[in-house]
């Protein structure tokens, strides 16, 4: 058994080292096809990222009246804050609006100037109320609506649900392109490892025919086949590992300074998942060259 194993890993070697452009040439497509998913997987972490950082700010703003006094302020964010998809409700003066609104306005001088001029805050004091789940802040909308208070000015929900559809759309598209660069790098794998292994038992005709008449098992011929396309996995994901992190090192700055306010690291995203985002990959491709290897050999090597 242990001379066998010997042997069956010497003939995958030879195999390897025989056909050297067929195997850069396989490795070369399987590590596109890896890069491409990697790829996804770093739009994927960088969207949900993004798409939390915005769910973080979406809220409803209600806009009360400048002479409401404190009592009918607080009784009002009592009354919200006790609904069951609140998660926060935040109190924003008129000095604080005003404040607000000059720093949101700091870059732009007319506006200020204007604001000067008009010598009085025009800005009302508001309820921010933020949603417990984003997905419920339609029915915590409706909810609002239903509130009567004499010290509600106007309600603010156009921009919020906005913000929810370009959520759930950005959201359905990345899903659609994640199912299709997953479909295209499976069969782009079955494709290479087929053709591979379809190639390397025309290079060994001989020998197999020779194997046969010795009276070789039929795993003793099919194995070494399998082994090769199980070698051409695990170099393609070792490749892709070696190429990958220094692009997400040139990457990670850029993310710093587009999430400035956000602790985004993608780097250590991949390493602690390390295990589990390349082992995953591992397994595939060895299982999908696997599942290529014994359909091209039960064609060509008549096993």
């Amino acid at each position: 058994m242990f001379l066998s194993t010997i042997r069956i890993i010497k003939f995958s070697l030879q195999d390897i080292s025989r056909n050297v452009w067929l195997t850069i040439a396989t490795i070369t497509i399987l590590v596109l096809a890896l890069l491409s998913v990697n790829t996804l997987v770093t739009v994927e972490v960088l969207s949900r990222h993004a798409i939390d950082a915005v769910k973080e700010k979406v809220d409803i703003s209600l806009y009360l009246k400048a002479d409401a006094s404190d009592e009918q302020v607080a009784s009002l964010k009592t009354q919200i804050s006790q609904m069951a998809k609140v998660k926060q409700v935040l109190y924003t003066s008129k000095a604080d609006a005003l404040r607000y609104f000059r720093e949101k306005n700091k870059d732009n001088p007319e506006v200020l100037t204007a604001l000067r001029e008009l010598g009085r805050n025009p800005l009302s004091p508001s309820l921010i109320i933020t949603p417990n789940n984003v997905e419920e802040a339609p029915q915590l909308i409706n909810e609002i609506k239903q509130i009567k208070s004499e010290v509600i000015e106007s309600r603010d929900f156009a921009d919020n649900a906005l913000i929810l559809e370009k959520i759930n759309d950005i959201t359905k598209k990345i899903s659609e392109v994640g199912l299709i660069i997953i479909s295209i790098f499976i069969f782009t794998s079955m494709l290479v490892a087929y053709n591979s292994i379809k190639v390397a038992i025309y290079t060994h005709r001989r020998e197999i025919e020779i194997m046969r008449l010795v009276g070789a098992s039929n795993n003793f011929i099919y194995l070494p086949f399998v082994l090769s396309a199980i070698i051409y996995a695990f170099l393609g994901v070792l490749i892709i590992i070696i190429l990958f992190y220094p692009f997400l090192g040139i990457l990670q700055p850029y993310l710093e300074v587009f999430f400035m306010d956000y602790n985004i690291n993608i780097i250590e995203y991949f390493v602690n998942n390390f295990w589990l985002i390349f082992g995953l990959q591992f397994v595939a491709v060895s299982l999908i060259s696997i599942l290529s290897s014994w359909l091209a050999i039960r064609r060509y090597a008549k096993v």
